[in-house]
């Protein structure tokens, strides 16, 4: 991936997830939709800088050929991130929340499962989609027989 793709591929990860996650948060704490808001656009700029970072690691021990991972390799890419990014966001969340670490974390593996799930589901759509509509085909050699 070029570093533009890259750049884009994040912002629509991230664009996507914050829609699904701003609306479940409102709905299920009852913090204020503003902090809901604030503290969902922090843990989106720490996720774009891991995932940019983490994904340039990852291609560079799993290849650059995405098409052809299999799903035991994409749930290896989903939790590798998942994971790396979990110690991060532990503290983040207690302090903006004020909750205790037994809490945040139980709130944080919820979004774990849900971001483990969508990376493996948003990748595969995304190396798919761009297959199909942004990869030009080879062009054929005319013989010359």
């Amino acid at each position: 991936m070029t570093i533009k793709e890259r750049i884009l591929h994040t912002v629509l990860f991230e664009v996507f997830a914050l829609m699904v996650l701003m609306g479940a948060a409102t709905i299920f704490t009852r913090h204020n939709p503003a902090v809901v808001g604030g503290l969902s656009v922090v843990m989106s700029l720490i996720a774009m800088a891991w995932n940019y970072l983490y994904n340039v690691l990852f291609d560079k021990f799993a290849g650059e050929e995405r098409l052809n991972r299999t799903i035991k390799m994409r749930m290896l890419h989903g939790l590798g991130f998942e994971g790396g990014l979990i110690f991060v966001t532990i503290p983040v969340l207690m302090w903006i929340l004020q909750l205790d670490f037994w809490t945040v974390f139980i709130l944080d593996l919820g979004i774990v499962i849900f971001f483990l799930l969508y990376a493996i589901i948003y990748n595969w759509l995304y190396d798919h989609a761009k297959a199909k509509f942004f990869t030009k085909p080879l062009p054929i050699k005319a013989s010359m027989s």
